[in-house]
């Protein structure tokens, strides 16, 4: 009887000492959010068809973020680059119809429609200027 009860006696200490482990062991991180950007766009969707390049600004009213993107995008418009403006509350079905989770998203488009750079969130004006020059120099060579 005296070894029954030791036992009992050990398996409540390990029982405490592992729920005690477990209260001090950190609680898992969370999930990380994956947006999504789209890979190619109907350009038929979108203005200024007669120009080789598009950059489209998927934005919100609002998004604090937003109006800073759109305006660095903006400033990348050329003769040869377009740019367009998609605000989800007047332009909600072309966000629905490109998967559009998460604004600013900026896109750089070529004439076929096939997205060569995204921008997620904030990005600097050199970043986004210098993703459309590559992507138009990379165009270029190919």
């Amino acid at each position: 009887m005296e070894r029954v009860v030791i036992a009992l006696a050990i398996v409540v200490v390990v029982g405490v000492v592992a729920a005690v482990i477990r209260r001090r062991r950190p609680a898992d991180a969370p999930t990380q959010v994956a947006h999504t950007v789209p890979q190619q766009l109907d350009r038929a969707d979108f203005g200024h068809d007669d120009l080789d390049w598009l950059v489209v600004a998927f934005t919100s009213a609002s998004c604090h973020t937003c109006a800073d993107m759109v305006a660095k995008a903006r400033a990348a418009e050329t003769p040869q680059v377009g740019f367009e403006e998609i605000e989800y509350g007047a332009q909600r079905a072309l966000h629905q119809k490109y998967g559009i989770d998460a604004v600013p998203t900026v896109v750089v488009v070529d004439r076929s429609g096939v997205v060569r750079r995204s921008f997620l969130g904030r990005n600097s004006a050199t970043d986004l200027w210098a993703g459309i020059a590559s992507a138009r120099d990379e165009a270029d060579a190919s």
